[in-house]
């Protein structure tokens, strides 16, 4: 959930950008120019290795955008179901990469969605790639409480590119920035959590938590960090 100038934001931003250029609609980019397969690869190998994906997953891909990411895990398991709010970004899935009823897109608010889902018991891995830090707080916990409630063969979850507080200063450096805006789901990279903070939601919502470090190739490195949640 966001609010709705967030909204707005991601309903209407990825429509500047061509239909097929993926990784500019959802500002998978390094001043602005979207990242290279390389980097691709990467974060594609450390979902798959993370989860531990098999032939008999089936993978549920919360807030996956447009698909382009989504997609190729979805080769790893059996296959999957893609949710995200954003109207343009799953007609953008669903014309490029929906392949039903192996691989398909639903267009819901993803807490909604595990708040009451639809055929939870299919479902054995969980994802949410470069999104979570965007959920504020009480939706965060409602999220990881129903899934661990509702979705009874979901064994484990990966949540990808957590901005790290600890890390906070690294990254501003020079850069002008306002105190309090690490705490903003809204702000241009949402919460920053440390992850003492990160292990406090994930045992609030009952949640064993493990760290996951990408390499220094990866360019975002320096600051964000990986999330392997399994059932406590």
């Amino acid at each position: 959930m966001m609010s709705e100038d967030k909204f707005s934001f991601y309903k209407e931003y990825p429509k500047k950008c061509e239909r097929d250029d993926f990784w500019g609609q959802v500002k998978r980019t390094v001043n602005g120019t979207p990242v290279s397969q390389e980097q691709i690869d990467l974060i594609i190998s450390a979902i798959i290795d993370n989860l531990a994906l098999t032939k008999n997953d089936f993978l549920l891909d919360l807030c996956c955008g447009n698909g382009a990411l989504s997609s190729p895990i979805f080769n790893y398991c059996s296959g999957g179901l893609g949710v995200d709010f954003s109207e343009y970004l799953i007609s953008v899935a669903s014309e490029f990469f929906a392949s039903p009823p192996r691989e398909e897109y639903l267009l819901q608010d993803v807490v909604e969605f595990c708040t009451n889902p639809v055929s939870p018991e299919k479902f054995s891995k969980a994802l949410c790639y470069g999104s979570f830090s965007y959920i504020g707080l009480s939706q965060a916990v409602q999220m990881l409480e129903s899934l661990r409630k509702n979705f009874p063969n979901l064994q484990r979850i990966f949540i990808g590119n957590c901005p790290d507080k600890a890390l906070l200063a690294d990254f501003i450096g020079e850069r002008d920035f306002i105190v309090g805006t690490e705490l903003d789901p809204d702000s241009s990279i949402g919460i920053w959590r440390t992850e003492n903070e990160f292990s406090k939601l994930a045992e609030r919502a009952g949640w064993k938590i493990a760290f996951h470090r990408m390499p220094k190739q990866y360019y975002a490195s320096y600051y964000r960090y990986d999330v392997v949640l399994e059932r406590g």
